[in-house]
């Protein structure tokens, strides 16, 4: 087994992606792609303050796409210059050839632009879905992690809070398909509406602006026709990794993370426990733990001076590189 490959693939015939709506650019920002063998990676980036400095990687988590970053992103860019990628099947990025949408998968995904663009190693960041991906990154491939940021990291709970269950039901064969029936009439409206609900501790920190702009990437994202793919298979994914014992356990791994690593956790947080955060503490061996009582699960997006001054906390204990 190469470097860059990770176990649990197999092969399966990919959807051709389909024209769609153009993907929300802020200003400042490009996007590209990245063509690697069985897989197109697009990528955000934002031109750092100045020439030399570090590279860093953002990670977004499930159902979401390198936009997640947008609000982070520029409040770091005179100390790292960063992109964030859409994970296969998400964003702009198409589904990968092999069908794999296991956290391995990803991870496979982003070792392969890591080791294709030379960019490592880098800091790394990974929320929810892209935070158990960075997890596992950061442990197989030490060498690509200078340092690894952690918001709401989707790692095994023995007790999954009850407001998570409907997610992880994406999981099991047939609901997503479900789902999709039963809500073919709910508005692009209506549908951000609840994933806000689930995913902000206060929604209405939300600008109308912001607000209208989720709408569109909504619209955008169910016109993929394999946007429900994508999620049941990430959602497999993960419940899959939850249940992997031994050297593979994403707790197992966590602890053989080498880099110095930022954790943040939301209070109000209806995906990932707020008490699990005592918990990854513990398990990474060099970390730190920023709480945010007031959070959700997408902290970056909710509070992103907060985790920006978190990150540059751990930068300067770095020796800022």
């Amino acid at each position: 087994m190469s470097s860059t490959e990770l176990p649990g693939v197999r092969a399966v015939v990919a959807a051709v992606p389909p024209v769609v709506s153009a993907v929300k650019v802020a200003e400042g920002e490009e996007m590209r792609s990245v063509a690697l063998p069985g897989l197109t990676l697009a990528v955000r980036s934002r031109p750092p303050g100045r020439e030399g400095l570090p590279p860093a990687l953002f990670v977004h988590g499930l159902g979401g796409s390198s936009q997640n970053w947008s609000a982070l992103m520029p409040l770091v860019q005179d100390v790292v210059d960063g992109e964030a990628v859409d994970l296969p099947g998400f964003g702009c990025s198409p589904p990968p050839d092999d069908g794999n949408y296991s956290v391995t998968g990803h991870a496979r995904a982003v070792i392969r632009f890591l080791d294709a663009e030379e960019r490592g190693p880098v800091h790394l960041f990974g929320n929810s879905l892209g935070g158990a991906v960075a997890t596992r990154v950061a442990a197989v491939r030490p060498d690509l992690v200078r340092t690894l940021t952690l918001v709401s990291p989707a790692l095994p709970e023995i007790r999954v809070q009850r407001s998570a269950v409907p997610t992880g039901l994406l999981a099991l064969p047939g609901v997503a398909a479900l789902f999709a029936r039963m809500t073919r009439e709910w508005t692009a409206e209506e549908r951000t509406r609840g994933v806000m609900a689930l995913c902000y501790g206060d929604p209405a920190r939300v600008s109308e602006a912001g607000f209208r702009e989720a709408v569109a990437e909504m619209e955008r994202r169910m016109e993929l026709p394999y946007f429900w793919d994508a999620m049941a298979r990430s959602a497999r994914g993960i419940v899959d990794a939850y249940t992997l014992g031994g050297q593979q356990g994403l707790w197992r791994q966590a602890e053989r993370v080498l880099a110095p690593t930022q954790l943040v956790y939301g209070g109000r947080d209806q995906l990932v426990s707020y008490r699990m955060a005592r918990k990854a503490a513990a398990a990474f061996r060099d970390a730190r733990l920023l709480t945010l009582p007031d959070a959700g699960h997408v902290a970056m997006m909710e509070y992103p001076e907060a985790v920006a001054q978190a990150f540059r906390e751990l930068l300067d204990e770095c020796g800022g590189s």
